[in-house]
Formats: structure tokens, sequence, C-alpha cells
């Protein structure tokens, strides 16, 4: 592309980078402009590239932490540059699409994790082969898009807590890069709709070789796209989802998932892998009920199916008995759980587990339900919209904000974790090979230990007020942990430290480690991506990143009996309540979950006899089938 006349430098604050949404922003303030404007990422070197295009910015795949140079000539070059500088620091107006919890949202899904009903089989190819060209193919491609673009604007007004995603498909509807394509391939001769599903297949196929798990499920919205118009060329139609029906589908588009009748649909059983993708963001925000990743499982229309997404477990001609008895058991407790968040998780043997939250941001404290404190505050994710380094006074307001809105319960905060999937806009880190492998957490302090020192330094202010616990990520020599209690100096009373445990070798010498600690805290994610060598942000190899993995257990085994101090957990696992009870009887002291899953967790607690568990039999367990077969 030509050069520009004046150029800026921005930084990517979004938690998964320039995707669709933050794209769809950036592309349509760039079109208001008598500009042209492009992309170069400074840190991958991949660019310039047109930001007038949806496709083009999307998958120039900018992360979180990119530093971008926007160029822009034309009579409006300045104008543009300066709005895209404000967009940029607003995260390009990117607000993250919220999951609900299993409680639902009141929007009339029941908010379970188990359905059963007749199967309704969606999602098949359009058929295109009774299409028949006419002359006036280029005109009929316009009025497909006419037609698609008035229904995603629909879909936007109906649902503005998701009209973000609409507005990226509107863009990916628009995008004049793949418009340009299919509009040169028409002319040469070349039928409508196969032009339009050539070049949209393509483009999906671009975003499924993107290097970030987040961004590869965006190839659901651009076959969502295809789709509609595809629909619309072809006159076909779509089945409206009958009453009491388990919907199965290849993938769940975002438009899909916002107008089934939350109140009539008994659940979606989705083919493909993935939990971030659209559709099933807004599904589950519906609550509807939901399970991901059944396979190619033959399933027939009409077909008795039932799912629990809690066990993993989708059937095509189950026990109907035993689906609606499990049905009234898990509506049941979840209005339980709901009503005693507030007591304690004591269990049938007497033994009473702190069941804390994770937390992101101030409201996430607000929000939580029953929490007995926060066993993990997110610092990187707290501050991770800064493009400078907070302050050790704006640090400590955000920390009392949140102990305030846990009522002084105590909080666990966690120094800046970042490297691998969390980067940070205010600290950017040379490209590394594997960065899961690399530079993370405390490891990266070591040479910035500037921005530790602050840190601790607000930790040491709040926890002067109110009970806090400081930990320290990615530790995984004792030397590490002798650095780190260096910096932190002289502790107030009342102040814990404690260290993460996601290294294997940080848990099989936890002895060595925790000597002098307070408490360790588990966190589940890493432990088990680093024990089954399965990168947990890829897909490809998810199946093995199975947190009840027998190896995993039995290093948390070993921890709990060689740590000598109070341990916690406080990744994914202490948030699924099968998962939690087991942990309990492990002999694991505190769980840290989700918002949403406090309540859940507790109440599974209190219903559970950990004598009743044969702890061994899971630790020798087979693989982690074998282990939820035996919970």
């Amino acid at each position: 592309m030509a050069d520009a006349d004046q150029t800026v430098e921005v930084v990517v604050g979004n938690e998964h980078g320039l995707h669709a949404r933050p794209a769809a922003r950036l592309v349509g303030l760039v079109n208001s402009f008598d500009a042209v404007v492009t992309l170069t990422d400074l840190d991958t070197g991949r660019g310039p590239i047109d930001a007038g295009s949806l496709s083009m910015v999307a998958t120039l795949n900018a992360q979180q932490g990119h530093r971008l140079r926007v160029g822009a000539s034309g009579r409006q070059a300045a104008e543009a540059l300066a709005a895209i500088g404000e967009l940029a620091a607003e995260n390009f107006g990117d607000e993250p699409v919220t999951v609900a919890a299993q409680t639902g949202s009141g929007e009339g899904g029941s908010g379970l994790d188990v359905a059963i009903g007749p199967a309704v089989i969606a999602g098949a190819s359009v058929d295109l082969s009774d299409y028949v060209a006419d002359d006036d193919e280029a005109e009929r491609l316009d009025g497909a898009i006419a037609t698609v673009a008035g229904e995603l604007r629909l879909l936007r007004d109906a649902s503005p807590e998701h009209g973000g995603i609409f507005e990226a498909h509107l863009a990916l509807l628009k995008d004049r890069k793949p418009l340009d394509e299919i509009r040169a391939a028409i002319a040469a001769g070349t039928p409508a709709p196969v032009a339009w599903k050539q070049t949209y297949d393509d483009l999906a196929k671009t975003f499924e070789g993107l290097d970030d798990a987040y961004q590869r499920e965006r190839a659901q919205d651009v076959r969502a796209v295809r789709d509609r118009v595809l629909q619309a060329l072809t006159g076909a139609t779509v089945d409206e989802t009958p009453a009491d029906g388990v919907l199965v589908v290849p993938e769940l588009d975002a438009a899909t998932a916002a107008t089934l009748d939350a109140a009539r649909i008994a659940g979606v059983a989705v083919r493909a892998a993935g939990t971030t993708g659209h559709g099933v963001i807004v599904a589950r925000s519906r609550g509807i009920p939901l399970i991901t990743g059944i396979g190619e499982v033959d399933v027939r229309a009409g077909a008795t199916v039932a799912f629990d997404a809690r066990t993993g477990v989708f059937e095509v001609g189950p026990d109907e008995d035993a689906y609606r008895s499990t049905i009234v058991e898990r509506r049941g407790e979840l209005e339980r759980a709901i009503e005693q968040a507030g007591l304690p998780a004591t269990t049938v043997d007497g033994r009473t587990i702190a069941v804390l939250v994770n937390v992101g941001s101030v409201q996430d404290a607000v929000e939580a339900r029953g929490a007995d404190g926060s066993g993990l505050v997110r610092t990187e994710v707290l501050f991770g919209d800064r493009r400078t380094a907070p302050t050790v006074d704006e640090q400590a307001e955000q920390f009392r904000a949140i102990a305030e809105a846990l009522q002084g319960k105590p909080i666990t905060i966690r120094t800046w974790d970042i490297g691998g999937d969390k980067p940070l806009p205010f600290l950017p880190q040379e490209q590394e090979a594997n960065p899961f492998l690399g530079e993370r957490g405390l490891r990266v302090f070591r040479r910035r230990p500037e921005l530790l020192r602050d840190q601790l330094e607000a930790v040491r202010r709040v926890a002067a007020e109110t009970p806090v616990h400081v930990m320290f990520p990615m530790v995984t020599t004792a030397d590490e942990v002798a650095w780190a209690l260096e910096e932190l100096g002289p502790k107030p009373n009342g102040l814990e430290v404690g260290i993460m445990v996601e290294v294997p070798a940080a848990a099989l010498r936890i002895d060595t480690l925790a000597a002098g600690l307070d408490f360790v805290s588990i966190g589940t994610n890493d432990l088990t991506q680093y024990t089954t060598a399965a990168d947990r942000t890829n897909t490809a190899v998810a199946p093995l990143a199975d947190g009840l993995d027998p190896a995993v257990l039995q290093l948390i085994d070993h921890v709990v009996r060689r740590a000598g101090v109070r341990v916690a957990v406080c990744g994914d696992l202490a948030s699924d309540p099968q998962a939690a009870v087991l942990l309990a009887a492990l002999g694991v002291d505190e769980l840290s979950a989700v918002g949403p899953q406090v309540p859940l967790v507790k109440e599974r607690l209190r219903h559970a006899d950990l004598g009743q568990i044969d702890t061994a039999a899971v630790l020798a367990a087979r693989d982690a089938a074998q282990v939820r077969d035996l919970l």
C-alpha cells in the first residue's frame, strides 16, 4: 500500500486483541472519514493493511499489548488519526461479552446444565444445486445483502447487550475487500452464491489459521454471515425449533442463539468444541442449557437425545426417567444454592471448606453471592486496560474497593501474572517461540522489579487496614520464593504470603518452596496444561487438558500432603461442584470459584460426605473419564 502522509502509534488494550467487535468499531470509524488509513503491527511486522476492511483488520491478529502504527492520507487524515487515537484509548469501545452463570439471566431459560428432548437437526449446508443464475446476479446479491442487513439490524436493536456481535456481522457483510472479489467473480460469469461461498470460505480459513484460539473461533462469525446471505439468495427457509426440542448444530451462530425461544427450547448441543464462540456466549447469557464438543455422533431428526454438561455426556436414546429426575434435582439444587448462598460450606462429616471468589474487577466482587472472601484478585485483569502502569495509590484504591465489596472478608491479591496468553499493555514483552514456557508471572519481574515493588507497597498499605493475602505466580524454584520475599520486605501484622503452584516442579518440591509461607494456591489451569503438555488455548488438544486427569490429581494430592501449610485451589476445577467435592476430599482447605458458581459449589459441599469418597481409587484411575465415573 502507498506510504501514509501522517502516522500515530497506539497500543491494543483489549483482552482478546482486535477481534471482530472492536475491529468492526475501528472499521466503521475509519470509513466515516475521507481518508485512506492503514495499520501495521509493530510487534509482529504484519502490515500495512487497509484499516477500512474488517477482514483485513481482524486477521491482522493484533493482540493485547501490541503496538500499532496507524497511517493516514487524504483530506481528513489528521481528523481520522485523532479519532482513532481516542478510540484506542477506550479499548476500541470493547466491552466484554459476559457469560451468565448456570443460574440463567432471567430471560426465560432454565439456567440448568442438563436437557432432554427430540433432536432438531440444523446447520446443514445451503443447497445450491437448484440455483439458476441470470443476467442480474450482481443485483440479486445486493438484494440479498440488503435483506440480511435488515435482519441483523433488528437483532442488534432487540438485544443491546449483544449488539456489538451483530455490528461485527454487519461489518463482515459489507466488508469491501471480499465484496470486491465477489463482484469481480460475478462479472467473470460466476453465479452469485458460488462466488459468495468461495470467498467467505477462504476468509473463514484465514481466521482458522490464526495463532490465537479466541480469534480462530471468529471463523464461526464468518460462516454465519456466509450462510445467511446464501439463504437469502436461494430462498432457503430455516425451520423453527419446536418446544422442548434439543437443537443439534455443527456450530452455534449468534443470530440463532439470540432468536431461540429460551422459554421453549430444551437445550442446544454443538458438535464443535470451544466455549468462546459468540453463539455459545449468547446462549449461555440467556440461560439456555448447552453442551459443546459432542463431535460427529450420529443423530437423526426426532430421536430423543439428552445431555449433562456437568459430566460432559451426550446420549442418543437415553434413560428418559433418569434424565428427567436429574433435571428436577438440578432445579432444586439451583434454587437452594441461591437461597442459602450465605451459609457456610460445612460437609456432612463436619469439615467446613472456605469457598471464595475469583475477581478481575470491583464489579465481580460486588456481584459475588455467598463468597467467604476472594481467593484470587487478578491484578493483570484489574488494570488490563491501562496503557501506563497504575500508581501505588491507584492500586491501593482498587484493592480497598474489592475488600469493601466483600464486606471486609480476606482478599488474596495475586501479583502481576503476565506472559503466555496474558500480556499487559504497559509492559510489552519480546516475542517468544513458546511464550507459555517463557517469561511468565514472577519470572518477568526479576528484570522489572520496580513494577512489582509498587504493587507490593499497595498491598502492604491495604493489609494494614483489612485482611489481605498476597501470592506470587509462576514460581518454580526456592530461589524465586526467596527473591519475592525479599522484595516484599517487612510485612504488616495480618498479611499472609503464599505462592501459586502451577508448575509440576513446584508441586513436586512443595515442602521446600512452602517453608516459611502461610499458604499455597494451586492454579489447576496451568498445572493441567504443563502436566499433560497440552496448550489450554489450543482446541485441537483440548481433550488432553483435563483437570481431572489422575496425573494432575496426584500432584494436587502430593501438595496437600507435603506443603505443611493451608492449601487452596483457584483454577477452573474449583468452579466445578463435582470436582470441588473431590478436591475437598483430597484435603484442600479453600476453593476459589468464579462468582456465579460459588453458591452451587457451597451447596454441593454441604451435601457431601467426604469420608465416603474413595480418593485412592480416584488417584489410581486410568484417565479423567474413569475419575468422573467414580465420582
